[in-house]
C-alpha cells in the first residue's frame, strides 16, 4: 500500500484508441516517482472528439480504477488531456509603464493581471495562458526581469484556445465517472514537456504527435508553442487499410503492423511471408498469406498521404530557414518501424523519434512514444503550471464528484451521474 500522506497527481489521456490513468506522487528529494498505470481500450472516441458519453464514461473510470488497485490508493481529480483538432496557438503581449525603476515582483504581478484582459479568445476556452519572455525597454527574450531598471515592461503570453463544446464534453465524461478535474490541458502541450529537451524547445523544433486518429503539429521556438495545426488522420487510418485490403479484422491488422509493418521497403520483403486470419475464417482453416511487400505497400500508401499532410502543415507553420531543424516524433504512429527515417527522407530534415522522460517507476509498457502525453501531464502537475490563471473549467457541470474509488462505486452502483 503506498504512503498516502503524500500528495498525489493523477493524469488522464483520453486518446482515440487507448484511455491511460497515471498515478504518481513526489518523493522528499522533489522526484516523481509512479504509484499505479491503467489502461482501457478507448470506447466513445472519434478523432479526439466524444462521440459516446456513456462508453467513454466507462472507459475512464476502468482505467483510474486499475491504476488505484495498483498504486493502492484513490484519487479525487485528474489532469486530463485534449488532443482533438480546432486547438488554436496565439501570442498575445501587454506591456506597462514603470518610469525607470527597478523591476520588482509587484511589477510583474501587475503586468500578469493586466495580461489576463489580453487572452479573451472570442467565444473559445483558453486552456493555457502562459508568461513566456519579457521585454524591458523593446530588449526581447529577457527570463528574469526581477532587479533591471526599465521605463517599460512588458511580456509576452503564449495562449492555447479550443472550441467550448468538445471540451464541455471531456470534462463531462471525466466527472460523470465521478472525479473532479483539475485541468484539461492541450495534448502538444504536455508531450513538448515530456519528450523535447529544453534547448529544442529554445533553438526551434516541430513536434509530430501521431495518434491513432488524430495526428498534432506543434512548432516550439524560444521556449514557448508559437504554433498549432492538426491533421484528421493517425496511425488507426493504417489499421484500417491493412483490415480493408487483405479482409481480415482489425485486431489481426494491428497485429500485423506491428509485427510485421514498416515504412521502408527492403529486398527481402517479396521473399518473407505474413501469415492472417481473414474475416470469418475458422482457427483450423487455411490462413491468409502474403509477402511483406504487399503488406508494406499498403501501409506506404497511408504514411505517405500522412506524410505530405504534415510537410504541408509545417509550412503553413512557416517552419523553414535552417536545413537541421529538427522534427521529433511522438505518439502512438511513431512506433511504426523506420516510420522516423521514412519522414525524414520526404521532409529532408533530421528526424527522431521522442520518448517520454523517465519517471522513476514507470512500466516499461509506458516508457514509448505512445505516452508521451500522459508522462507529460504528470509532469507539467508535479512542476506547477505556470499559467497566469485558473486552468481549470469552471462551471461546465455542476455535480460534485464522489470522492475516491468507493464514492465513485457506490455513486454509479445508484446510477447517479
Amino acid at each position: 500500500m503506498a504512503d498516502t500522506d503524500q500528495p498525489l497527481i493523477a493524469a488522464l489521456d483520453i486518446g482515440s484508441s487507448k484511455v491511460s490513468a497515471l498515478i504518481v506522487t513526489r518523493d522528499p528529494d522533489g522526484r516523481l516517482r509512479v504509484l499505479g498505470t491503467g489502461q482501457r481500450e478507448s470506447r466513445g472516441v472519434k478523432r479526439g472528439y466524444v462521440t459516446d458519453m456513456e462508453a467513454s464514461e466507462v472507459a475512464v473510470r476502468e482505467a483510474v480504477e486499475i491504476a488505484e488497485r495498483i498504486s493502492g490508493v484513490t484519487i479525487d481529480d485528474v489532469w486530463a488531456s485534449f488532443a482533438a483538432g480546432g486547438l488554436v496557438s496565439d501570442i498575445a503581449n501587454v506591456e506597462v509603464e514603470l518610469g525607470g525603476h527597478q523591476v520588482e515582483q509587484s511589477d510583474i504581478e501587475e503586468l500578469l493581471a493586466a495580461g489576463r484582459g489580453a487572452i479573451d479568445r472570442n467565444g473559445q476556452v483558453v486552456l493555457h495562458a502562459h508568461p513566456a519572455l519579457y521585454t524591458v525597454d523593446g530588449v526581447e527574450g529577457v527570463h528574469h526581469p526581477i532587479g533591471l531598471h526599465a521605463d517599460r515592461l512588458g511580456v509576452d503570453i503564449h495562449v492555447v484556445a479550443a472550441d467550448p463544446a468538445p471540451l464541455r464534453n471531456i470534462d463531462f465524461v471525466i466527472r460523470s465517472a465521478h472525479l473532479g478535474v483539475k485541468a484539461i490541458i492541450a495534448s502538444p502541450v504536455a508531450a513538448a514537456l515530456a519528450c523535447l529537451t529544453p534547448e529544442e524547445r529554445e533553438l526551434g523544433v516541430a513536434l509530430v504527435e501521431m495518434g491513432a486518429e488524430v495526428t498534432n503539429i506543434s512548432l516550439h521556438a524560444g521556449g514557448m508553442l508559437v504554433g498549432l495545426r492538426s491533421i484528421p488522420l493517425g496511425a488507426k487510418d493504417i489499421t484500417d487499410d491493412i483490415a480493408c485490403a487483405f479482409g481480415v479484422q482489425r485486431r489481426e491488422a494491428e497485429r500485423m503492423k506491428c509485427r510485421f509493418g514498416s515504412a521502408m521497403t527492403s529486398p527481402r520483403d517479396n521473399h518473407e511471408m505474413v501469415e492472417a486470419t481473414p474475416i470469418g475464417g475458422d482457427d483450423g482453416g487455411e490462413p491468409l498469406r502474403i509477402t511483406h511487400a504487399q503488406l508494406i505497400t499498403v501501409i506506404r500508401q497511408r504514411t505517405e498521404q500522412i506524410t505530405n499532410e504534415i510537410e504541408r502543415a509545417l509550412k503553413e507553420l512557416g517552419f523553414a530557414g535552417p536545413v537541421g531543424r529538427q522534427v521529433v516524433l511522438t505518439g502512438g504512429g511513431a512506433e511504426l518501424k523506420n516510420i522516423a527515417d521514412y519522414m525524414q527522407g520526404v521532409l529532408g530534415r533530421a528526424v527522431r523519434v521522442g520518448r517520454p522522460k523517465t519517471i522513476t517507476g514507470l512500466p516499461e509498457a509506458h516508457s514509448g512514444p505512445g505516452f508521451s502525453t500522459l508522462v507529460g501531464l504528470a509532469m507539467l502537475a508535479g512542476e506547477g503550471s505556470g499559467d497566469i490563471r485558473d486552468l481549470a473549467l469552471v462551471g461546465v457541470t455542476q455535480k460534485k464528484p464522489a470522492t475516491g474509488m468507493m464514492g465513485r462505486l457506490i455513486a454509479a452502483m445508484r446510477g447517479g451521474f
